[in-house]
């Protein structure tokens, strides 16, 4: 029995040990940035948009924020400083919806930074869902406030595997100025592939009433994002609608929505608008951008130089909207965009 008890000792003692030795690397490491900024000399992978925004909008120094969904992911935060003068981070989520913005904006606007400015790219066909809805299911006890539940993340196996260990085996360090760039390399933004991958939509015989789409676009500004923007007067909002390509728009007439996605657009902007605290950016109008296929790989995803033409804009006004008379105008530019392009020609090429 002493043996017994003696070995029943040591085991509960080795892994009580084993447990505390997890949890200080996890909590020294910090590779999900909940306790403090990267430590200099780690290798960082930052590769997970979920655990690892919630972290950086609390402990990384700065004090700009470009939000958004992958249509935000080829921004290099080193153009901000160059062209701007701003320190920023990316905390993007592909496929985010409002609350996925209002999520980290709670963060943000709860953590100790002085923000001066936020990017934020607004997709309206994410604009019409529930206001509670998110892409995907975000671990909650990483956005709370509750260490107890911590324990998800400082015993996490996932955590000590992939985002301890495996960086010190293979150090590549994530740099945070393109961090979760696409994938897509230049070769893949050409017209053939784009074709080659798209695939149009059943069309849609009856007409999606224009106004069909307001009302969840209401709430959710209501709920997700105007909130953020009222409490913080001192912090200029950059609201910009990204240029989707010409195949996007065909997709839209063939589902026969494109009255309510122009109300949509209208409504979005005209809201936003009202505060003096935000400014509005559309680039859907810009027909050198969305006719040209070779700016894209699919049907909205666009090259790294679009997104450099963008913060351009923001740095020098170039596709503001101030008013909802020039919004009226950019929605007219973008209709003829439209009407005018040749789809007939384009699908008429074997890609």
């Amino acid at each position: 029995m002493n043996k017994f008890k003696k070995w029943i000792i040591s085991t509960t003692a080795f892994i009580l040990i084993l447990f505390l030795l997890t949890a200080a690397l996890v909590i020294i490491v910090d590779p999900f940035f909940q306790y403090h900024a990267p430590l200099e000399k780690f290798p960082y992978l930052v590769d997970n948009q979920l655990s690892q925004n919630p972290g950086m909008a609390k402990n990384m120094e700065y004090d700009s924020v470009i939000l958004g969904s992958s249509m935000t992911v080829n921004f290099n935060t080193r153009w901000f400083e160059e062209l701007m003068g701003l320190n920023t981070i990316k905390l993007s989520y592909s496929g985010a919806y409002p609350k996925d913005q209002a999520n980290i904006m709670e963060i943000i606007f709860d953590s100790d930074h002085q923000v001066d400015t936020v990017f934020l790219g607004v997709d309206v066909m994410t604009y019409t869902g529930g206001v509670d809805e998110t892409k995907y299911p975000i671990p909650e006890y990483l956005y709370d406030k509750n260490y107890i539940n911590d324990v998800q993340y400082i015993f996490n196996k996932d955590v000590v595997l992939n985002y301890i260990l495996r960086p010190i085996a293979d150090p590549d360090k994530t740099d945070l100025a393109t961090v979760y760039e696409s994938w897509w390399t230049d070769e893949y933004y050409n017209i053939q592939w784009v074709m080659h991958n798209y695939e149009p939509p059943q069309t849609v015989e009856e007409e999606t009433p224009s106004q069909a789409y307001t009302e969840g676009a209401a709430r959710n500004l209501q709920v997700n994002i105007c909130p953020y923007i009222e409490q913080n007067p001192d912090t200029v909002f950059y609201i910009f609608f990204p240029p989707y390509s010409i195949l996007y728009w065909n997709d839209v007439i063939l589902e026969n929505h494109l009255e309510a996605t122009m109300a949509e657009y209208e409504y979005i902007a005209d809201t936003l608008l009202s505060y003096d605290n935000v400014r509005v950016f559309f680039f859907p109008d810009q027909e050198w951008i969305v006719t040209n296929l070779n700016n894209y790989a699919d049907y909205t995803h666009y090259h790294k130089d679009i997104n450099r033409y963008m913060t351009e804009c923001f740095a020098d006004g170039t596709c503001e909207v101030t008013s909802e008379e020039e919004m009226k105008g950019a929605l007219l530019r973008m209709r003829a965009v439209i009407e005018q392009f040749d789809f007939e020609t384009l699908f008429s090429v074997d890609y």
